[in-house]
């Protein structure tokens, strides 16, 4: 991927930076890996809004995604590597031997044509899903499954990867992107190579329209608004917090664990990210 920078024909487009899409090619998905995305606006079940700042955005249809990788054994061939709305890093368009069609995420270095496998006897080569125990120390993954079966949660966003580091009776420790050690159970896959779409992280967003295409809002500060909308509201002129930062439900901001105890897999943390 390269940025494309684009002239500053107006106030919005000027600083405002684009991928090229050179590794894109085709511009229409597979219909039969397509589902509907319903907005909701930030809102649960219940209607209420559990995460603030989000609505509106343009309309997109969600592509299912092989997570899993469970088809073992059986080669596929990427046919396409195409743009996903949903996520920042590109996805391919996968032939199986047997017919069947599946998305995965691509990872840099696989292209069109290229041959995938996943499974216990896959060699150790990029775009290949393969327990970690049989992947050799200091290969990078991502796609990282936490259960066995219940396929990738880790790692999974454009430009990142995780590097197996140690081995030991039923664990693999491996170094995620934050800096954090973890043990995962051997049996878990994990898919080699780094993936890609680096660049995206470089992109200038520009102007605030570009944001609201993505279906996020505005974000306002707590010290702008009436007291009836946040504890940092009021007052003549600017004023602080006047005592330590709160919500707008009126919780600390700063320093207040939100952390529930006793989650099983805190065991599993060899080192965390914040080096505590």
């Amino acid at each position: 991927m390269a940025i494309r920078k684009i002239n500053p024909t107006s106030p919005g487009q000027r600083g405002m930076t684009k991928s090229d899409y050179a590794e894109i090619t085709t511009s229409t998905p597979e219909k039969s890996l397509l589902k509907p995305l319903n907005k909701k606006s930030g809102r649960n079940n219940t209607g209420r809004i559990t995460c603030r700042h989000k609505g509106g955005g343009v309309k997109r249809a969600y592509r299912i995604i092989d997570f899993k990788r469970e088809k073992f054994g059986i080669p596929a061939t990427v046919k396409t590597v195409e743009y996903d709305p949903n996520r920042n890093v590109r996805i391919s368009l996968c032939f199986y031997a047997d017919g069947e069609k599946r998305y995965i995420l691509t990872p840099d270095g696989l292209n069109v044509g290229d041959k995938i496998v996943s499974g216990p006897e896959a060699p150790v080569q990029t775009g290949n899903a393969i327990p970690l125990e049989l992947i050799p120390l200091g290969t990078f993954v991502h796609n990282i499954e936490m259960t066995p079966g219940r396929g990738g949660i880790l790692v999974r966003a454009a430009g990142n990867s995780a590097q197996v580091m140690a081995k030991e009776g039923n664990y693999v420790t491996v170094k995620l992107p934050s800096g954090e050690m973890r043990m995962i159970r051997k049996e878990c896959l994990a898919t080699i190579g780094v993936l890609g779409n680096a660049e995206f992280k470089n992109l200038s967003i520009g102007k605030a329209g570009r944001k609201r295409y993505m279906g996020i809002r505005p974000t306002v500060r707590g010290v702008t608004m009436n007291p009836c909308d946040h504890p940092h509201g009021g007052g003549e002129g600017k004023t602080g917090p006047g005592g330590n930062p709160k919500t707008p439900w009126g919780k600390p901001a700063l320093g207040y664990k939100t952390r529930k105890k006793g989650k099983a897999s805190d065991k599993l943390i060899v080192r965390r990210r914040n080096k505590r």
